[in-house]
């Protein structure tokens, strides 16, 4: 349906709603090309409500560089103007920069805002990893750690030294034993002038021959068959049956010893050379505490040796062997062979090596000045070296 009717000459225009969305404020202006001004004046404002316009938004917004950098510092642009009204330059500082001035801060605060072109200057916070310091009791025991690590010696060299000054003595004594278990010491010993004969009829050959079987079982791999079925001139067994198992109960002890001094030695060969490569001076050091060990303990076994052999010999014998295992009567083969004396100079060759062996490492490895890489006196320099620090010309 079509209204057709006119409309009256003088009606009235409708208003808008008060309460709704205003197009033409401010907040609208984004959506008219022209601006907020022109949208005004196509509402048709008056001129005096466009230059009040013009000057608020004059005033709302700096004209000059040097007011805008003064609004950004924060300082009204009038007292940043010089004297004739003209605009003061940016880098020249203005009443409220003036040090010493009242409300304002010296150069040497912080708090004022930094100027626009300059660079931002950060204050360090006091609690930051920089500004901390430990308490100084903690410093000290800082300190005091890193120098008890730095001077602490390893501790692998130490158990080397050790190792090679206990196993040392040991190792001689076993030597020493296998030096007089051998045929060469038994003919020394038969043919050396005092040495008592038998009196039962063993010669000096028949020693020899029937003692060299006896020390040539005791390192051997053969078993008791090896003296048991030895017979004399006479065609009777040399050896008892007592005799062949007292021999094979000291061919344990021997090559249990004897296998127990190999792998002292081999331990020591380690130690020598892990000692040579970590250890400057650690090898000397090893020997001479070991020479010392084996000088300590073959005088102290010589002292019981010389005091009472026979109880020496009793109680040496009580420790590796049984009782009634080890004695024998006189015109047993072992005891023509072997008589008190031969046990007397074997003994006493023993500890004659040990003693000569440790005095000799001792005086070899005494730790001299020179030893020690010491200098000869205190104002003594290295060789090759100047007093000036530099190199000598050879």
């Amino acid at each position: 349906m079509n209204d057709n009717s006119s409309t009256p000459a003088k009606r009235a225009e409708p208003q808008p709603d008060p309460d709704q969305d205003n197009p033409d404020e401010p907040a609208f202006s984004w959506m008219n090309a022209s601006g907020s001004g022109s949208t005004r004046t196509g509402r048709g404002t008056s001129p005096s409500d466009e230059a009040s316009d013009a000057n608020l938004s004059a005033s709302a917004q700096p004209e000059s560089r040097a007011d805008r950098k003064a609004a950004e510092a924060g300082v009204d642009p009038a007292e940043n103007s010089g004297p004739a009204g003209a605009p003061r330059p940016a880098d020249a500082p203005g009443p409220a920069d003036a040090p010493g001035s009242a409300g304002t801060p010296g150069p040497a605060s912080t708090s004022a805002p930094a100027r626009h072109g300059s660079q931002p200057f950060n204050e360090r916070l006091p609690t930051s990893a920089l500004q901390v310091r430990p308490p100084q009791e903690e410093v000290e025991r800082r300190n005091a750690q890193r120098e008890s690590a730095a001077n602490a010696k390893p501790v692998a060299p130490r158990i080397m030294q050790i190792l090679l000054a206990v196993f040392y003595p040991v190792i001689l004594m076993v030597l020493a034993v296998r030096a007089v278990t051998s045929p060469l010491f038994l003919w020394v010993e038969y043919n050396r002038p005092g040495f008592p004969g038998d009196g039962y009829g063993f010669s000096t050959d028949d020693r020899m021959t029937y003692g060299s079987y006896s020390v040539d079982y005791l390192s051997n791999w053969a078993g008791p068959r090896y003296l048991g079925e030895l017979v004399n001139r006479s065609g009777e067994k040399l050896f008892k049956d007592g005799e062949v198992s007292h021999m094979a109960d000291v061919k344990s002890v021997i090559l249990s010893t004897f296998g127990a001094g190999a792998v002292l030695i081999l331990v020591s060969i380690v130690a020598i050379a892990y000692l040579r490569r970590r250890s400057n001076g650690g090898v000397r050091r090893g020997l001479f505490a070991g020479s010392i060990v084996t000088l300590v303990v073959i005088l102290g076994l010589g002292a019981l040796a010389v005091l009472g052999w026979q109880q020496f010999f009793t109680d040496f014998h009580h420790i590796f062997f049984a009782n009634g295992t080890w004695t024998f009567s006189l015109d047993d083969t072992l005891i023509r062979l072997f008589p008190g004396q031969f046990w007397i100079d074997a003994g006493i060759v023993i500890g004659a090596l040990v003693f000569l062996t440790a005095v000799l490492t001792l005086i070899l490895t005494w730790p001299t000045r020179r030893r020690r890489g010491l200098a000869n006196g205190p104002d003594a320099v290295p060789a090759g070296i100047a007093r000036n620090g530099s190199a000598e010309d050879q």
